[in-house]
């Protein structure tokens, strides 16, 4: 043991690294999402959220791109949610529900 890798003091416990859970991948038609239009804490700009996603963020950042081209309009992923710029409720429910995904 070099002196390097030495824990001369610990307050919480070991320091190990914890194991990553791994992400689910669910079909859609099993998954749940919720959709709500809001507008807190994003200075009075309306945004779509979705959420509730079990896939992992490779298959979110792809179904965004498809909701923005859909629906004409921006958005990002923010920890496994989607974010549609505007009042997007309607259009985004009628596409996720075509693609067979259940909204509640």
């Amino acid at each position: 043991m070099s002196p390097r890798n030495r824990v001369v003091y610990s307050e919480f416990g070991p320091t190990e690294p914890e194991p990553e859970i791994p992400e689910l991948d669910l079909p859609p038609q099993q998954q749940k999402l919720s959709l709500q239009v809001s507008r807190k804490g994003r200075k009075g700009k309306t945004v779509t959220v979705i959420s509730g996603f079990q896939t992992p963020a490779a298959t979110l950042a792809q179904l965004l791109k498809t909701l923005k081209t859909a629906v004409g309009a921006g958005g990002t992923v923010k920890e496994m949610t989607l974010e549609l710029q505007g009042d997007r409720a309607q259009q985004a429910t009628t596409i996720l529900r075509g693609m067979g995904y259940k909204i509640y």
